[in-house]
């Protein structure tokens, strides 16, 4: 009698995994994002009071780094068990961790209270919203990815990113009253506010996700015995040139820590543009780029993924010199322009591609794998950029050049990687990753597929 149950093709749910990936990413980067503002604005000054002002920063900013750092370890284990247990039940861990890091971030009494236990204390959260951030995405774009249709799969699996967006938003807003909070209230208590209310969007999340099927692409692995039982050994083996790609490509994003984290204690430190105004820019820009992700995504769906990403990635090389420019201008509706330029259309480009780009690099077996560890390594730059950048910056009014040079050259790095490998785009998502493979013939646990 169970036998027509156990044969029955499970069922592609794009709409549903896009609302899941969307509310995943928006909890996951509402929590980061809320740590990038405190760190740049607030952290200084609670966790590490005796060093100088500038010491205290580049501290702070250091410590938002540190997630990065762990990151790459935690992607080894999440990816694992993402591929061999299952995406849902990854992405439900991955949910619970950061949320309950991002809240326990808020309860640390400051150094005043308890001296250096409270930046080591901050240290050991941040770590552990690292290990969860290494396997919200690349869980999210695979599980999104496999449940879409053919010829819509970048537009469906963009959503994960949109909703890296609009938890950069939803964080900003909450950001922006206690930013404006007088000193002693905000160095106190008013920082505390946003870590503590993303209780409230973790279990709508955690809602929402624990509802979802795995996708079918994963379920047919099951039944026909194709699950890996070391899916890392299968990625180093065979997958080593997806991953170099894919750490070149992905440099576009120091675009996104240069605006969200550098920009803004640059903007406030150094060229006195308020804290509310940088962060109202901010808003604008990630709202507008809500839009924009699924837009470049469909387009990508037409003609490629390789020319999109490209020339997204070429945009932010050169708008990036526009936005650091209007910033020493210190007119704010200059910076607003440029940063919407900036983020909104030329950053949005490879953003909207990469979940479905990187993704089809690999074949279902090693997809969380590949995504995983190949992302995560590639953030090391991302993470380290603001204090990097606080190293380099100059004074006076060109002194962000350097900053916009290194900037500008990553994402051309990135453009011209895109065309390093073929176009996926149309390829049937049964034969990603192998395309040379004869779409009837069975993957075998220990089968070398060639690396895309």
């Amino acid at each position: 009698m169970s036998h027509p149950q156990e044969t029955v093709k499970p069922r592609q749910t794009p709409g549903k995994a896009a609302l899941a990936s969307f509310l995943g990413s928006l909890v996951e980067y509402y929590d980061f994002f809320i740590y990038g503002s405190a760190s740049a604005l607030v952290f200084g000054h609670v966790f590490f009071p005796k060093a100088s002002a500038t010491a205290g920063t580049l501290a702070a900013l250091a410590t938002f780094a540190v997630a990065y750092v762990a990151r790459p370890v935690g992607s080894f284990f999440l990816g694992h068990f993402g591929d061999r247990i299952g995406r849902k039940r990854v992405l439900i861990t991955t949910l619970a961790l950061m949320g309950g890091s991002t809240f326990a971030i808020g309860c640390v009494p400051g150094y005043a209270s308890i001296g250096v236990a409270a930046p080591i204390l901050l240290v050991l959260l941040r770590i552990l919203q690292g290990l969860s951030a290494a396997g919200e995405q690349s869980g999210a774009s695979s599980m999104t990815l496999e449940h879409s249709p053919e010829g819509r799969r970048a537009y469906f699996t963009s959503f994960t990113l949109s909703g890296t967006q609009a938890g950069l938003v939803v964080a900003t807003l909450v950001f922006i009253p206690v930013a404006a909070l007088p000193e002693s209230a905000l160095y106190s208590w008013g920082w505390r506010i946003p870590f503590w209310a993303s209780a409230i969007a973790v279990f709508l999340a955690m809602v929402v996700r624990r509802s979802l099927h795995e996708p079918p692409t994963f379920e047919q692995l099951k039944q026909e015995r194709e699950i890996v039982k070391f899916p890392l050994g299968v990625f180093i083996r065979h997958y080593w040139r997806s991953f170099l790609r894919i750490v070149l490509c992905h440099l576009y994003g120091t675009i996104s820590t240069a605006v969200t984290v550098f920009g803004l204690s640059y903007a406030v430190s150094q060229w006195h543009i308020t804290r509310s105004s940088m962060l109202w820019t901010i808003v604008l820009a990630n709202i507008v780029q809500v839009a924009t992700i699924p837009a470049w995504a469909k387009l990508s769906d037409r003609i490629g993924r390789r020319p999109v990403f490209a020339a997204g990635a070429v945009g932010c090389a050169v708008s990036v010199f526009a936005y650091f420019a209007a910033i020493t201008s210190g007119n704010w509706l200059l910076v607003a322009a440029a940063s919407v330029l900036l983020s909104s259309v030329c950053y949005a480009g490879p953003n909207a591609v990469w979940p479905a780009m990187y993704a089809e690099m690999f074949d279902a077996r090693v997809r969380y794998t590949g995504l995983a560890v190949s992302t995560q390594f590639a953030n090391l730059a991302l993470g380290f950029l603001p204090a990097i950048a606080a190293i380099l910056i100059g004074t006076g009014t060109f002194g962000w050049v350097p900053i916009a040079v290194l900037l500008a050259t990553a994402c051309l790095i990135a453009a011209a990687a895109a065309f390093a490998g073929g176009e996926t785009a149309h390829i049937p998502l049964r034969d990603l990753g192998h395309v040379s493979r004869v779409t009837t013939t069975p993957v075998r646990a220990e089968a070398a597929p060639s690396a895309s």
